[in-house]
């Protein structure tokens, strides 16, 4: 059986079952890879957080670092690079929804850039976590 959504194209208030379809699913993988590709060729930002991830990887594969510390590194890079793709989400929608400026726009652009500014921050601490006494000890 399949999801359930609330219907509102309908006039009525029910919920109504959608049935599955492998195709349907199939077009929402291709849908979500188009979003990707749109997030890597419009954000610098990310290749930047890339990079960095990269560098933390080939780190944690010289060290030989443990199954949790791979848990960690890869989870903060995934974080970060998610709230960066939310980011340029909410900047794609509000650079529709406001043409011009507004201080609530505004506002909602800091907000979404200050949520990246903790995932990077908290992702940094990870990475000094994990691999910082590796480093002191070479």
């Amino acid at each position: 059986m399949g999801l359930v959504y609330y219907n509102d194209m309908k006039q009525e208030n029910v919920l109504t079952r959608k049935q599955f379809s492998l195709v349907k699913r199939a077009k929402s993988f291709e849908d979500a890879g188009r979003g990707v590709r749109i997030f890597l060729r419009s954000t610098p930002n990310a290749w930047i957080q890339i990079a960095l991830l990269v560098m933390a990887i080939m780190l944690g594969a010289y060290f030989e670092i443990s199954q949790t510390e791979w848990v960690f590194l890869v989870f903060a890079g995934g974080f970060v690079l998610a709230a960066e793709a939310f980011n340029t989400a909410i900047e794609i929608d509000i650079d529709l929804t406001s043409p011009q400026y507004h201080p609530f726009a505004r506002d909602i652009k800091d907000v979404a850039a200050g949520a990246v500014l903790i995932a990077a921050t908290t992702a940094l601490i990870v990475g000094i976590l994990v691999l910082g006494p590796y480093l002191l000890n070479v």
